[in-house]
């Protein structure tokens, strides 16, 4: 039972620790004077890689990112195994999962790129930080629309409505992005300085992604996961 229940635990780890580094962070930027004081949800004053660049935020960040890395594949790793026992219980295909799993393993390797690289000012290295931090949140976000997908259909074929409300809640945080993403292509051709309009979208982009990974510590519990690589739908 304790196992179970600090394996339930993975999900809200996974989501929270980046808002909570991401956001103390913030905090000690703007009380170091590395950052301007505003709210960057809705001012853009800055990045989100600006708030954990200069020390002492640097303290917080970049342990925080390189500890995310490590807990992201967990949690891929066991979504693929949740998935295979709800499909398992559904009579469905039993390699169910594959590609979210390495595509979501995929998005939390191109996290070390971006945190290696944080804070270095040659072109190159600025070149490899901006690469890793698109292919974490590109990859991230595929990875989260298919765990999405596999979830509403098993919940249908299992008669799970509760699961189902929360694979649609999910499915909608991690579609939302994508629109935010042709926005911010689409500002950045028209706008004479985008960059606070990206930095907003940013902020936003994050928060959605990390509320994602933290619900599904809902589906987990819905269904009895429990570390075993089953689920238990007979309790």
């Amino acid at each position: 039972m304790l196992k179970a229940m600090l394996l339930r635990l993975l999900p809200l780890v996974t989501g929270l620790l980046p808002i909570v580094a991401i956001h103390v962070s913030l905090l000690l930027a703007i009380n170091a004077g590395a950052i301007p004081s505003c709210f960057p949800y809705l001012e853009g004053c800055a990045s989100i890689s600006a708030t954990g660049r200069y020390e002492p935020a640097s303290f917080v960040f970049k342990p925080a990112m390189m500890s995310e890395w490590t807990i992201l594949i967990l949690y891929w790793v066991f979504n693929v195994a949740w998935v295979r026992s709800l499909a398992r219980k559904a009579e469905s295909n039993a390699t169910t999962g594959t590609s979210m799993g390495v595509i979501g393993c995929a998005g939390a390797l191109a996290l070390i790129l971006y945190v290696t690289f944080l804070g270095t000012q040659a072109p190159f290295y600025e070149f490899m930080r901006r690469f890793g931090v698109y292919l974490y949140f590109l990859f991230s976000v595929i990875a989260q629309i298919l765990l999405a997908r596999h979830t509403i259909k098993l919940s249908g074929k299992l008669g799970l409505a509760n699961l189902g409300k929360i694979g649609r809640t999910q499915l909608s945080l991690a579609l939302i992005p994508f629109l935010l993403g042709a926005l911010n292509l689409i500002l950045k051709s028209t706008l004479d300085n985008p960059d606070p309009a990206e930095n907003i979208i940013e902020w936003i982009f994050a928060l959605l992604m990390h509320l994602f990974f933290a619900l599904t510590y809902f589906s987990w519990k819905q269904t009895g996961f429990d570390g075993r690589f089953r689920v238990n739908l007979d309790r």
